[in-house]
């Protein structure tokens, strides 16, 4: 009987330790996830944060004098260190993006075909994720500068050096005309994985070729990177977006956690913590610009403004929430698109290259302008006749309106750009228009980038004190390598 009771503690003890083996496996490893998995929490992850208004997350809006806010008023006087928001920003980009995309490449690329299987499918997905991993990172370079690049996902080095930002930046166009050449449009990828495009390779073409665009324009003003700039804009400005159906909008639902983060942050929060400026509610108004009716919700029946219904906040002091005009309901529903490029910037890009002569000539830019201006409007729910009157007037009119091309393109761009607040600043900084006016308490002037993520001073400190000191200075007034004039 004691041999047959030692027997069963036995037993029991190696069932016991089968079982502790058990908890030291990850059930959630990364490895363990299907690749198109991770691209899609990737995807989502990286619109997430580009379109959400979370002050610990996302400011642009506010830098870009958009929207101001109404009672906590740090955010819009530039205070980006209270709420640690570079870090924030700094660690969605690397963590829950790029890390995310590289671990979704090396499963795709590691899960066996089967014999039915079509190989292109899988290159498609694998050139798809290289997009979006230059895209990530060029974001992160036109934010900060330089920034982690040929060590960022490593993790063996725990203290990565941050590379140069020109370099990085040539470094990602060529990976992007790697990824070009390699998608076939004959071919599917994702499919219902992909929320952006449903799978669609033409469409991620035609993205890939309108970033290209862009960042071939962003380092036209270099003078040592004309070659490259001119190259990279005349080969791509054929190929971009073609209508509003090509933008790049991520498609939300309408329940938690898969809600447009606009909805999270101005409706589920019970906040009002937001109204638009006057900054650029005046210029609508003295433009009599069709989209405030799609911008705006128009609240208000004030008399002794006869014929303006639209009345914004002052920029960066406390603001009375009701007796202001208010955003649109429409951006506040749960599954409202959140885009992150779209059709009316690459026209208003196009028009720009046309100017400098990269993609036809100087003459060829009005017709761009009014194809961006008219792309935006449609895009909001306006008319083609509404967009014509408006293009109509001698202040709006490429050929009379005042300024430099920069400047009729600048302010332009920045109002169609006002759901798209990271491209919108990337705009503003480039064009230097309109122009804008730090608030009478604002901690410093108009930020030109983020500061870097305090956390990167106390463990990466050495790295951190390199790159500050090769920028320039770790401030937010500190022009990069590409905003030159």
């Amino acid at each position: 009987m004691k041999k047959i009771f030692l027997i069963l503690i036995a037993s029991s003890f190696i069932i016991s330790c089968d079982n502790l083996e058990k908890l030291n496996t990850n059930v959630k490893d990364p490895s363990d996830v299907p690749g198109e998995a991770l691209f899609t929490s990737a995807q989502k992850a990286l619109v997430d944060q580009m379109v959400n208004t979370n002050v610990n997350n996302n400011i642009f809006r506010l830098i870009n004098q958009d929207w101001t806010e109404v009672t906590y008023t740090d955010e819009s006087n530039y205070d980006l260190i209270t709420r640690t928001i570079p870090e924030q920003h700094w660690q969605f980009l690397y963590k829950d993006v790029l890390k995310d995309l590289d671990q979704a490449a090396i499963n795709i690329e590691n899960t066996p075909s089967l014999p039915t299987d079509n190989p292109t499918v899988k290159q498609n997905k694998l050139a798809i994720i290289e997009v979006l991993n230059v895209y990530t990172y060029s974001i992160l370079v036109e934010t900060f500068g330089d920034v982690p690049y040929s060590e960022a996902l490593n993790i063996d080095i725990k203290k990565p050096k941050y590379d140069d930002g020109l370099t990085i930046y040539k470094d990602l166009i060529s990976r992007l005309n790697t990824a070009i050449s390699k998608l076939n449009n004959s071919a599917g990828s994702f499919g219902q994985n992909d929320r952006i495009y449903i799978g669609d390779v033409s469409k991620w073409s035609k993205f890939a070729n309108t970033l290209k665009l862009k960042m071939g324009l962003v380092i036209s003003d270099i003078p040592s990177e004309t070659v490259l700039a001119t190259a990279t804009v005349s080969s791509a400005a054929p190929l971009v977006f073609a209508s509003n159906a090509d933008s790049a909008k991520l498609t939300y639902l309408t329940a938690t956690p898969n809600t447009n983060p606009l909805y999270i942050d101005l409706v589920a929060s019970g906040r009002s913590d937001f109204v638009p400026t006057n900054t650029l509610i005046d210029y609508m108004n003295s433009q009599n610009d069709p989209r405030r009716a799609r911008y705006f919700d128009d609240n208000m029946d004030d008399p002794s403004t006869p014929g303006i219904d639209y009345i914004g906040g002052e920029n960066g002091v406390e603001n009375s929430f009701p007796n202001l005009t208010h955003i649109t309901s429409t951006i506040q529903a749960p599954d409202y698109p959140g885009a992150i490029l779209d059709y009316s910037e690459a026209e208003f890009l196009l028009a720009e290259a046309a100017e400098r002569s990269m993609y036809g000539t100087p003459a060829d830019a009005e017709g761009h302008y009014n194809a961006g201006v008219t792309a935006s409007i449609l895009d909001w729910g306006g008319t083609v006749a509404e967009a014509s009157i408006y293009l109509s007037r001698n202040d709006i009119a490429y050929t009379t309106a005042a300024g430099t091309w920069r400047q009729k393109i600048g302010i332009q761009s920045w109002v169609a750009l006002y759901n798209i607040g990271f491209e919108g600043w990337t705009s503003w900084r480039r064009m230097d228009s309109p122009m804008l006016l730090p608030p009478p308490d604002a901690v410093s002037g108009i930020p030109v980038r983020f500061t870097y993520p305090i956390i990167e001073q106390t463990l990466n400190g050495t790295s951190y004190q390199n790159a500050s000191a090769a920028i320039g200075g770790d401030a937010v007034e500190t022009k990069l390598f590409w905003d030159v004039n």
